[in-house]
């Protein structure tokens, strides 16, 4: 399968980059900016696309290529940083004007075909940039401009060298996904082969190749994740796998049940269902920092595999439901950690399993897909995301019983309302927090003195950025006057309106 490798020198669009290219249904994957040359030609890309990133290219240490890598004769899109750093490696000049571009600008298409083959001449970009091309390097042509920008776009297309100074990767780009496209399709000749059954098929291979005949277990957590990398793996190995269902006691209202219900009654996959509330609560006892949380619940989980798997007669592999965004946000060499995902850098450096990661570098939109195209019923393909840690990340402060069982409540009230007001599959995300503070509050003439609940809902499209959802008033005054009435220890409900970045979805 051919594909693109995203270069990646630290922009906040890089993932974004690869997600688009997906979108054309051509697999991509991000490297680091200083991959050595040999390692990108033994992989044998279609094409390159190098990302934006937040640095000068003047300054004296900025990330930047080998220019070896030119020689490879792979064609190459240079987005923003990537088009400043083609320019100077080739020749040409990158300078700080006066005036830098942010946000949407009008764009001039001056040298039509190429990436802008059916783009029209007049249309509109996003920019976010302060250096600017101000002279092409030899061999190449302008082939955009913007008011204030005398290189928008250029090309080289003896050598399948293009750049352009704007974003097509955002949607504010009228024409974004066109100009990726052209270059996807036309300069790369990239067929659109990137689908669901495609995955699906190198999925079970690349699971088959690495099992062989050794057993396999699957942590269930019964979200679309893990679900899907167990359908994956059974489709694989079939009764080499058996999957383990780690009730944590972190779990949302009656979800142990309900999980463990559904997969037995749609699939026939051996299922062994742990109850181990007692261990995973009582090792959180007097735990108040996140990080310490995500460590110890995703060594507790790997505890608790390896003695079921001795029960069983010994796995040599565990099954994990770890995306892409997971890897990107536990910290890669250009991405810094925004937070160690339970399953990523939340793992004890002691495993007593070889990991087999189906899903390693999909998007949970990706995930989706090979879910319904699994026949995956459509009420665990288009569950919202819950996280592994579970509601252990969702109370600030020490992990207690009584506040678990508030949060609880509170969570189940909010999905009830939000259901009843047919937002579910319109939010990427709606949950309760339980901030470990209290407020005073008046019921019955009598001074409270309870816990908040935070309403937390948002819109995205694969958590890698997110919106605060606008609820409407009503629906919010339900969700309070319930909370409020029919949760014990609460007397207050406040709303969460932060967007990611600079926050982020889940509060630890």
């Amino acid at each position: 399968m051919k594909k693109i490798l995203v270069v990646d020198f630290g922009g906040q669009y890089s993932q974004l980059i690869a997600r688009r290219v997906r979108e054309c249904r051509v697999y991509s994957e991000l490297i680091p900016y200083d991959t050595p040359v040999a390692e990108i030609k033994a992989a044998a890309p279609a094409g390159l696309i190098f990302s934006g990133g937040p640095r000068s290219v003047n300054e004296s240490d900025a990330p930047a290529v080998d220019p070896e890598i030119f020689s490879l004769g792979i064609p190459i899109l240079g987005i923003c940083y990537g088009l400043q750093l083609m320019a100077k490696l080739r020749g040409g000049k990158v300078a700080r004007l006066d005036l830098a571009e942010y946000g949407g600008r009008p764009l001039s298409v001056i040298e039509p075909g190429g990436l802008f083959e059916g783009v029209p001449a007049e249309t509109a970009c996003w920019m976010s940039h302060g250096d600017s091309v101000v002279e092409a390097p030899p061999g190449f042509v302008v082939t955009a401009t913007s008011p204030h920008m005398p290189v928008a776009a250029m090309a080289d297309r003896s050598c399948g060298l293009y750049g352009v100074q704007f974003h097509p990767e955002v949607r504010h780009t009228e024409y974004g996904q066109d100009i990726l496209k052209n270059f996807l399709y036309t300069v790369c000749d990239i067929a659109p082969t990137w689908t669901p059954v495609s995955i699906i098929e190198e999925s079970v291979e690349r699971i088959q190749a690495q099992v062989g005949d050794e057993r396999v277990v699957c942590g269930l957590s019964g979200g679309v994740d893990s679900a899907v990398a167990a359908l994956l793996t059974y489709k694989a190995v079939g009764d080499q796998l058996t999957c383990i269902f780690v009730d944590h006691g972190l779990m949302r209202k009656d979800e142990g049940a309900e999980v463990e219900s559904t997969f037995r009654r749609h699939f026939h996959v051996p299922l062994v269902h742990v109850r181990a509330q007692e261990r995973f609560v009582g090792k959180l006892a007097g735990v108040t920092e996140p990080e310490a949380k995500r460590k110890i619940i995703g060594e507790e989980f790997i505890r608790t595999f390896e003695d079921e798997s001795h029960k069983l007669g010994k796995a040599k592999f565990l099954v994990q439901g770890t995306l892409y965004p997971d890897i990107i946000e536990s910290g890669t060499k250009t991405a810094a950690v925004i937070k160690s995902h339970h399953n990523v850098g939340g793992l004890p450096d002691d495993v007593d399993f070889d990991l087999v990661e189906p899903l390693r570098m999909l998007f949970k939109d990706e995930v989706r897909v090979v879910g319904e195209e699994l026949g995956l019923p459509e009420s665990l393909v288009w569950r919202q995301p819950f996280p592994g840690p579970g509601l252990a990340i969702r109370i600030i402060g020490e992990v207690t019983w009584e506040r678990l069982d508030i949060l609880r409540e509170a969570d189940a009230i909010i999905l009830d309302e939000v259901k009843r007001a047919g937002l579910y599959r319109q939010l990427w995300q709606s949950f309760a927090v339980l901030p470990a503070i209290r407020s005073v509050g008046v019921m019955g003439d009598e001074r409270t003195y309870a816990y908040p609940i935070v309403v937390r809902a948002v819109t995205s499209d694969d958590a890698m950025t997110a919106d605060w959802a606008r609820l409407p008033y009503d629906l919010l005054e339900r969700i309070s006057q319930r909370v409020i009435n029919e949760v014990p220890g609460v007397n207050r409900v406040v709303l969460d309106v932060s967007s990611k970045p600079p926050s982020t979805i889940e509060w630890e």
